[in-house]
């Protein structure tokens, strides 16, 4: 068992929550397979028009003349070109966070979708709950989408389980200023936090922000050279002791 005896756990989902395989095998291709289709159909909408403008801004571009002086079709074209490329790259966009949201939402509300959990995830996030213990989300996938994934899991809707998401606007999640930010942002010291990842360089930020850190190791995810952060393979490896209220 690994003690913490902090106020709040915040969590990566990929990797850490839920399958890498998932995430790139059933997620990601589920975008491209409805990407021309969803922007056909949904170009007017203002929050598809704020994810297109947000694309532009990332690419560091004008969003009035981006796609300026195209027809529909070739604008659509421009778009699914780029998200293609943006996602062959694994880029970090937060305006193809956004889209895919976007996306991800018609897929879980038509049930093609849901969110994939590792078997001891929402057992340990009820046991948390009862120790007093503040729950966060923190992954690169929008918050939009973060509440899709937990709100139409495989066990059903573990929102209410959740305190609060961050996603790339609270920073890079390899740079400690974002944790010192997600600290500030949920009123505790960081060394009140406890951050859980499969990802050695987040893990390494979060710690040299202060944070408590521990290594996720799960089915599927690439090996891992010996780190100085502890692992655990289940989250009821985490023993919380009961906040104070």
């Amino acid at each position: 068992m690994t003690p913490f005896s902090g106020q709040a756990i915040l969590l990566d989902i990929e990797g850490t929550t839920s399958s890498i395989s998932y995430i790139y095998d059933t997620m990601f291709p589920y975008v491209r397979q409805h990407l021309a289709e969803f922007l056909r159909a949904n170009w007017h909408r203002h929050e598809l028009v704020d994810a297109v403008a947000q694309l532009a801004v990332d690419a560091d571009v004008e969003p009035q003349t981006w796609l300026a002086g195209m027809s529909p079709q070739e604008a659509q074209q421009q778009v699914v070109e780029h998200v293609q490329r943006l996602m062959d790259g694994d880029a970090k966009s937060t305006g193809l966070k956004q889209l895919q949201g976007l996306i991800w939402k018609a897929g879980f509300e038509s049930h093609e979708l849901t969110g994939h959990l590792f078997p001891d995830v929402a057992s340990a996030l009820r046991s948390w709950k009862r120790c007093g213990v503040k729950i966060y989300i923190y992954s690169s996938g929008s918050i939009a989408a973060q509440k899709l994934y937990f709100g139409f899991s495989q066990e059903g809707n573990l929102l209410p389980l959740i305190d609060g998401h961050f996603d790339t606007s609270a920073g890079n999640k390899r740079e400690s200023a974002s944790y010192h930010f997600i600290a500030r942002a949920i009123g505790l010291p960081e060394q009140e936090c406890l951050f859980v990842s499969d990802n050695v360089d987040e893990l390494n930020a979060a710690r040299s922000a202060g944070m408590s850190t521990l290594l996720s190791v799960r089915p599927g995810n690439p090996p891992t050279p010996s780190v100085e952060h502890d692992q655990i393979s289940d989250f009821m490896q985490i023993e919380c002791a009961t906040v104070a209220r």
